[in-house]
């Protein structure tokens, strides 16, 4: 186990050294900030007085050397733009992130796992096909597609819900609805295929011979062996719900962290930009993590192949 979480850890490690290297060097190679800043109109002595300011003027390797000290010593840098610590820009953000994508996860899993059980068990029914259509069609569409049509729908035909801001409860309903929607497709759709793959056990379909009763057998036997993959695929819904959140907030115009970061895209506020790259990987890394370790510990076998 030590083995398995070392490597694990290592793994990890390198692949945030290697997403901080790409953030720094994505930042800076796509260009100057100061034209944003300045849109009159901007002298090349102002500009090389800003890049001395900022200490872009100096070589790469020495700009990423000074980045790495100050990430040490818990220093993410200012706003270019507002001068605010960048921490706390995204820390006054985050709340409201984590509130709408909170509440997505838990709908989709509380939603979507029993439609995908139940379309395993009744899966010759026409309403099961019917069922997994909407769901493929829902897992294929993205964010932004699904925020639009709901902001037609219930807030300019029918003008039922609110479609910007989160001042009240009633403003969260749309962009949770919209993160859920494709969460719960592709958490019914692999409920379906694994219930399925697990109902041609050998061992199922002896306990089916000896009699078992239905509920005894889909208990027993059968959900134990489909939920163990579902934590690898809950997983890739935390990392594809931090891919929505970005999507949903700029149509919502919603205050939360992946608005945070189009703007700081826009801006080109390479320490907001570069601090939002970095703890978005670190949070898919982190769950990513996590997922292997509980998947060791619900299976052994893993720990034994690796």
């Amino acid at each position: 186990m030590l083995r398995f979480l070392a490597i694990r850890l290592a793994r990890a490690a390198i692949t945030m050294f290697l997403v901080l290297v790409i953030a720094f060097l994505t930042v800076r190679l796509s260009g100057t900030p100061f034209q944003q800043m300045y849109p009159e109109g901007l002298t090349p002595q102002l500009q090389a007085a800003l890049e001395a300011k900022y200490g872009l003027d100096q070589p790469l390797l020495t700009q990423f050397r000074v980045y790495i000290g100050q990430l040490a010593q818990g220093d993410f840098g200012r706003s270019l733009h507002s001068g605010e610590k960048v921490l706390d820009i995204y820390l006054a953000r985050m709340p409201y992130t984590l509130a709408i994508g909170g509440m997505a996860l838990v709908i989709a899993i509380a939603v979507g796992l029993p439609l995908g059980a139940v379309a395993a068990l009744w899966r010759r029914s026409p309403a099961t096909r019917l069922g997994m259509g909407a769901a493929f069609l829902g897992y294929a569409m993205p964010h932004f597609v699904i925020a639009i049509g709901l902001i037609l729908l219930f807030g300019y035909h029918w003008k039922a819900l609110p479609t910007v801001g989160l001042d009240t409860w009633r403003h969260y309903v749309l962009p949770v609805v919209t993160l859920s929607i494709p969460m719960i497709a592709g958490l019914a759709r692999f409920m379906r295929a694994s219930m399925m793959d697990a109902i041609a056990h050998p061992h199922v379909l002896t306990a089916q011979s000896k009699g078992l009763g239905d509920g005894p057998l889909v208990r027993a036997h059968i959900l134990r062996n489909a939920v163990l993959p579902l934590t690898t695929v809950i997983g890739l819904e935390i990392a594809g719900l931090l891919n929505g959140s970005i999507f949903v907030e700029e149509v919502f115009a919603l205050p939360g962290v992946g608005r945070v970061l189009v703007g700081a895209v826009e801006g080109r506020d390479f320490p907001v930009l570069q601090f939002g790259l970095i703890a978005y990987a670190a949070i898919v890394v982190a769950v990513n993590l996590m997922v292997d370790i509980a998947y060791v510990i619900a299976d052994p076998r893993v720990r034994l192949e690796e």
